[in-house]
């Protein structure tokens, strides 16, 4: 039977290119994002199914596993990837908008987790995996609320990986330690300045695939020109 992955939080980057893999990998591959409808092309091209989900909503968080449910049963990936970009000046930072960071990028990744080792945990198996970035470990200047939302996450990620790894669930935890190439053309810079989502995804399936008996639940991806 084919596996199902839930990729949470799709967009052009990382996100695209973990639900190509998945697709290549023979799996059901579910897309979610807020605006569903900018998922289409991604869609029709992987043969993913496409599905609204704020992850900031209990409900809406609820009705994609559901809906999954129903679709394919009990997924066997999920990938957390929603974050909101909220930077400037600190004391010239929204309060509401930083609270939609930390309700997006944070707690949706709490909700996320729920539903997916509620469906994983009974069965002993799964791959639970949060996208990360270099603001999960370091705090730069006017990237509060991007630190803030990271770090939670990393934390969730630790605390989950801690207490689910030993009934059967791979929680990981991955640091993209620099910018993706999506979107940029790279003219002018170093070979490989930036890291290639398509490179990203195949750790990420490669993890997904590791042997219980050498899990990893935190990686590390930087490129090779990157200066720790």
């Amino acid at each position: 039977m084919a596996e199902t992955a839930i990729i949470v939080g799709t967009g052009p980057g990382i996100s695209a290119s973990v639900a190509r893999a998945c697709a290549r990998e023979g799996m059901q591959v579910v897309i979610a994002a807020r605006n569903a409808a900018k998922l289409a092309p991604l869609a029709g091209e992987i043969g993913a199914t496409a599905e609204e989900c704020d992850t900031s909503q209990p409900a809406a968080v609820a009705r994609l596993f559901q809906a999954v449910d129903q679709r394919h049963g009990a997924p066997d990936f999920v990938l957390f990837n929603a974050s909101y970009g909220y930077r400037g000046p600190f004391l010239e930072r929204d309060p509401a908008e930083v609270r939609k960071a930390l309700e997006i990028g944070a707690f949706g990744g709490f909700l996320v987790a729920q539903e997916a080792i509620r469906r994983m945990q009974p069965r002993r198996s799964g791959s639970l995996f949060f996208t990360g970035a270099t603001a999960s470990v370091k705090g730069f200047p006017n990237s509060a609320a991007f630190a803030m939302q990271k770090f939670a996450l990393r934390g969730l990620a630790q605390s989950l990986a801690r207490e689910y790894s030993p009934q059967g669930v791979h929680v990981a935890h991955f640091v993209i330690d620099g910018g993706v190439a999506t979107g940029r053309d790279g003219s002018g810079d170093p070979p490989d300045r930036w890291l290639d989502p398509d490179a990203i995804a195949a750790t990420y399936l490669a993890t997904h695939r590791q042997h219980r008996s050498a899990w990893t639940w935190e990686i590390e991806l930087r490129p090779w020109v990157e200066k720790f």
